[in-house]
């Protein structure tokens, strides 16, 4: 091998650059197929449509990943051994907006949302580095913090269930329900003299939900909970990486062997098929849901920039302003892409940065590989039925890990704020964090609110995020230490 060769840029055999690859994405397989389950599963999509947004992911995610590491024309692609997924940080609005539009309307909302960040993103990459100065670190750590705890509902939902209610348990009395649907049966029939059923008319959960928090579901949440600790423990090197994977694996065989899993799906589901645009939904476009999804990509592309230029100590290349506006431009390429091919905005996953870091390996065609086995993996629809039927309460377990490690990240950065000689910091922490926390607390207060502003104000992210960014302002003003920002983003593990 000549010794003019960037480690970077260095070939490995077929063999070994298959079996590297391999591991980056069990690495990321986790956090990239739980987006799609939490997501879909919030639409209550049917099992096949989850299924195909499962497929969809994998396949954008290797295909973004090539356009990364691989690079596409001059504009995209930062050719650095980069791994492609979609990010945690868009998750909470993107429940928000399902639990307010389910079904295959808020999945357009969604879409369309995604889009428009997508083509915002790309449009803003050239100026991120004016950008920063806005977001220091009290900013990003209060927001990615703010999004992890947002987050934490829906892992404690899956291991207990989904009560109809925000805190009650309860579901409508089964007669209750019949009686209604034959209410509406003989007043819909012909001939009938009965008024029909009011708009709307529903029947009040009354009874405790029996099977809210099973201890039998439980159990298990706990069992894939403590498999991931002793993992994380006890392991070492890759095995410790893939953790919340093998955690997982061992609910998903405890589940399987207890007779709690369908495999009819996987059964019926194809062997091969080909992952289409809008197969789902066709795109709405929402101004105030696209400002939402926006802000996210700010974040996440300021945390992008302290994973390439840590990426780039870590691999000996220099960084240029070029070469982040190329790995930013994809970051907003991807997520582009991502929504045309109905799924969610990407962004580079820190924990392939951290995998570079332990193996030593800097070659980006071990990532170009990765992408590849991603591609193949999309387009196996069988394996996406199985990750759909697995129980929400083996994914519970992983979940409490996955999302708080979220808000770890955020206390993270914030341990790097200076809350000891400006108090004022503090200040911004405690404001921004509980005006996010009022969608989540009291998720019925916009009722007495404006309907057009409804959007604005059901995302505890977005709240969070114009409350800190405001009061940056207000108390520190806007300077241009963009050092601080790019430190910051450099503690961001966890997506």
């Amino acid at each position: 091998m000549s010794s003019a060769v960037h480690p970077v840029d260095e070939t490995l055999p077929l063999g070994r650059l298959t079996a590297l690859g391999l591991q980056h994405v069990l690495v990321m397989y986790a956090g990239a197929v739980a987006v799609p389950l939490i997501v879909g599963r919030a639409l209550n999509l049917p099992p096949e449509q989850v299924a195909h947004l499962i497929s969809a992911d994998l396949f954008v995610c290797g295909l973004v990943t090539l356009i990364q590491a691989w690079g596409a024309t001059q504009w995209f692609g930062i050719k650095l051994p980069v791994m492609m997924g979609v990010t945690f940080a868009a998750v909470a609005p993107m429940v928000s907006m399902a639990q307010s539009t389910g079904g295959h309307a808020g999945a357009g909302l969604i879409f369309g949302a995604v889009i428009g960040a997508g083509v915002v993103s790309i449009l803003i990459a050239p100026f991120m580095s004016r950008m920063l100065r806005f977001f220091p670190p009290v900013v990003t750590g209060t927001i990615i913090a703010v999004i992890g705890i947002s987050l934490m509902r829906v892992g404690i939902n899956w291991i207990f269930g989904n009560p109809v209610g925000p805190t009650a348990p309860n579901i409508p009395n089964p007669e209750h329900l019949k009686w209604l649907a034959d209410a509406q049966a003989a007043a819909g029939a012909p001939g009938s003299n009965l008024p029909p059923v009011p708009k709307g008319f529903a029947i009040v959960p009354t009874i405790p939900n029996p099977k809210y928090a099973d201890l039998t579901g439980v159990g298990i949440s706990g069992i894939v909970l403590l498999t991931i600790l002793m993992i994380a423990r006890f392991g070492k090197g890759f095995w410790a990486n893939i953790s919340v994977l093998l955690g997982i694996a061992v609910g998903g065989v405890i589940t399987a062997a207890m007779g709690l899993m369908d495999f009819h799906k996987v059964g019926s589901a194809k062997w091969l098929d080909v992952v289409l645009p809008f197969q789902i939904a066709m795109p709405v476009f929402d101004p105030i849901l696209i400002l939402t999804m926006t802000l996210v990509m700010i974040v996440v592309m300021i945390e992008s920039t302290g994973m390439f230029l840590a990426l780039g100590e870590m691999t000996g290349k220099e960084i240029t302003p070029e070469d982040l506006k190329r790995g930013l431009r994809t970051d907003g390429l991807g997520t582009l892409i991502g929504g045309i091919f109905n799924t969610f905005p990407y962004t580079s996953f820190s924990q392939n940065v951290g995998l570079v870091a332990v193996t030593g390996i800097k070659s980006r065609w071990v990532c170009v590989a990765g992408g590849v086995i991603l591609i193949v993996l999309g387009v196996l629809p069988k394996m996406a039925a199985l990750v759909e039927s697995l129980p929400t309460v083996v994914l519970g377990g992983a979940g409490l890990v996955m999302f708080g490690m979220v808000a770890a990240t955020g206390i993270r950065i914030l341990s790097k704020v200076d809350f000891q000689h400006n108090r004022n910091n503090a200040m911004i922490v405690a404001v921004s964090i509980g005006v996010g926390m009022i969608p989540l607390v009291a998720p019925n207060f916009r009722q007495w609110m404006p309907h057009s502003i409804h959007p604005l104000i059901e995302s505890g992210i977005l709240l969070s995020s114009l409350a800190a960014v405001l009061l940056n302002l207000f108390f520190n003003g806007a300077k241009h230490d963009t050092q601080a920002s790019i430190e910051a983003a450099r503690q961001a593990e966890a997506h």
